[in-house]
């Protein structure tokens, strides 16, 4: 199954402080914040990569692969997504201890 275009456009919203983009990965989306890339959409759920910082914040949330074979991932319920303050904190904090990419 494949994540919905308005999906998508409804977490970009959502995270409308930030500046995130999500770019096209075989059917799914990655999104990224200053050039990092910190989560996943999936099968129209978002996935956050785990950090220690991230988990710290994050408390009880499931921990699951985004698809069979990916790393561990922090599956961001509804209700959570619905908290903006929340949610953008998680992706500041997760993206913040993220390494810079390597320069290609």
């Amino acid at each position: 199954m494949t994540t919905r275009k308005e999906f998508v456009e409804n977490i970009l919203e959502k995270l409308q402080p930030l500046n995130v983009n999500a770019k096209p990965m075989f059917g799914e989306y990655g999104l990224y914040f200053k050039g990092k890339m910190f989560g996943l959409i999936c099968d129209d759920t978002l996935f956050v990569k785990i950090t220690e910082e991230g988990r710290g914040l994050a408390g009880r949330i499931a921990q699951v692969s985004p698809y069979p074979g990916a790393k561990l991932a922090l599956k961001i319920s509804s209700v959570k997504l619905n908290d903006r303050e929340w949610i953008t904190k998680l992706i500041e904090v997760t993206t913040a201890a993220l390494p810079t990419p390597k320069k290609k």
